[in-house]
């Protein structure tokens, strides 16, 4: 289920507000010198625009940004890629963290990000807020939720997904009546017995017409819709989080209602989920699709060359535009925008998230020696489950092989994290290196 068939809404009194505020502690060094929104996706998009394309395609014109952590480059992101017609009444607009004479303090969390803000999001007569999150992958047209939410004369509607009682121990779990009413919020359950109590009763199953094998366990997936003055209300208070504070809260105050979306969602919030989510987008028939014409995926429109490919094997990958491939085996990987690979490497599974810009011609070409640092990958590489961020340099003859299982480690030019080997942005890898 992706966008599906909605009855007209206004969607001129819905404000969009997307959460990018976070350190993004979980995806370093990914996250060492850009806000968590920021990091590069399926080789030439961005984590943010996946939020911010859900809004486009759902009619939703009007957009905050709220950012705190190395948010220079994706302020810049946003400045030179979402820009309206000045008659359209749109814009995505950012508002960073600040100290006020009122509020000394940065952004304690979600919930706090938003209180600090609300001067702006409620200084136009907007009747509903939607607020998101900035690291998930999913396509939702958010009229239907918001349909729901008027439907159901509901203060609060939060987005919810069925999961397994594996996935329920890391998430948010909430249990609903027949009615789709919130009766009961848990943060991440641990105990058996408490998990047994929230699963899903077989009555709302069949009415929410579910199939076979799907999950057990309704999880919050971080998008709530509130009506204008139940939010000020709801953060009328000193708590910081939505999920661990503000929404178990409500339940007990608010009219609070689920709406169960059975589409694809990922949170790749952590370096596993966004390396899986990453490959899983190399198979022949991915769960997400960005070729999906009705609900496309918007990004930076960059005036690159078309990618030249010389005599290499390319199996289950994705090449961005303006790269070059020399000879070389490319097999389930991800190619991202000018990526320069020399001649006799071999890619397995990894993210080559490619440059962000080109460097002197005679710098590119084949007989110049590896050891000087261009952005690129030398001759002889043999590289398997890494993921490459953008600007580095590889040197020739480098190996990286499968580190399941491996310890975590941060060292200067290369991170191991859940098995992962991450080389960060601008790193250079010397000729011969072993990883």
């Amino acid at each position: 289920m992706t966008s599906g068939a909605t009855r007209p809404i206004a969607t001129s009194n819905v404000l969009a507000v997307i959460m990018g505020g976070g350190a993004g502690t979980r995806l370093f060094p990914l996250t060492k010198e850009r806000a968590k929104p920021a990091v590069p996706l399926a080789g030439k998009y961005r984590l943010v625009d996946i939020p911010i394309s859900n809004c486009l395609n759902s009619e939703l014109r009007r957009i905050y940004v709220l950012t705190q952590f190395n948010s220079a480059s994706l302020h810049r992101h946003i400045n030179q890629t979402y820009r309206f017609d000045r008659f359209a009444g749109g814009c995505v607009e950012i508002l960073a963290a600040r100290q006020t004479p009122d509020n000394a303090k940065w952004y304690q969390g979600t919930a706090d990000a938003v209180r600090q803000n609300l001067r702006y999001l409620l200084q136009e007569e907007y009747d509903y807020i939607v607020i998101l999150s900035g690291d998930q992958l999913y396509r939702l047209d958010f009229r239907r939720v918001v349909q729901q939410h008027i439907e159901t004369g509901a203060d609060i509607t939060i987005a919810v997904i069925p999961v397994k009682r594996d996935e329920a121990k890391s998430l948010g779990i909430l249990q609903l009546d027949n009615e789709k009413r919130v009766v009961r919020f848990v943060e991440k359950p641990q105990d058996a017995r408490q998990l047994d109590g929230l699963e899903m009763p077989d009555k709302l199953r069949a009415c929410l017409q579910m199939e076979n094998g799907a999950g057990q366990f309704l999880a919050s997936m971080g998008i709530y819709v509130f009506n204008r003055e139940v939010l000020r209300k709801a953060l009328d208070n000193n708590e910081t989080d939505f999920g661990k504070h503000i929404i178990p809260d409500a339940i007990n105050v608010f009219r609070v209602y689920g709406f169960v979306f059975q589409g694809y969602w990922q949170d790749v919030g952590t370096i596993r989920s966004f390396f899986d989510a990453n490959m899983e987008l190399c198979s022949s028939k991915p769960s997400f699709n960005f070729f999906d014409r009705r609900f496309p995926v918007y990004t930076h429109a960059r005036f690159l060359p078309a990618s030249k490919i010389i005599d290499a094997t390319i199996r289950n990958s994705l090449i961005a535009e303006g790269c070059i491939i020399m000879k070389s085996r490319i097999e389930r990987s991800i190619v991202g925008v000018r990526s320069f690979i020399g001649n006799d490497c071999e890619l397995s599974e990894t993210i080559v998230m490619g440059c962000d810009f080109y460097q002197a011609h005679h710098e590119m070409h084949e007989l110049v020696p590896m050891d000087i640092p261009h952005m690129s990958i030398g001759r002889g590489c043999k590289i398997k489950r890494a993921i490459i961020d953008k600007n580095a340099h590889i040197g020739e003859d480098v190996i990286i092989t499968d580190k399941t299982g491996a310890p975590d480690f941060d060292g200067p030019f290369y991170s191991i994290h859940e098995g992962i080997v991450v080389i960060p942005r601008n790193a250079v890898v010397p000729a011969g290196t072993r990883i």
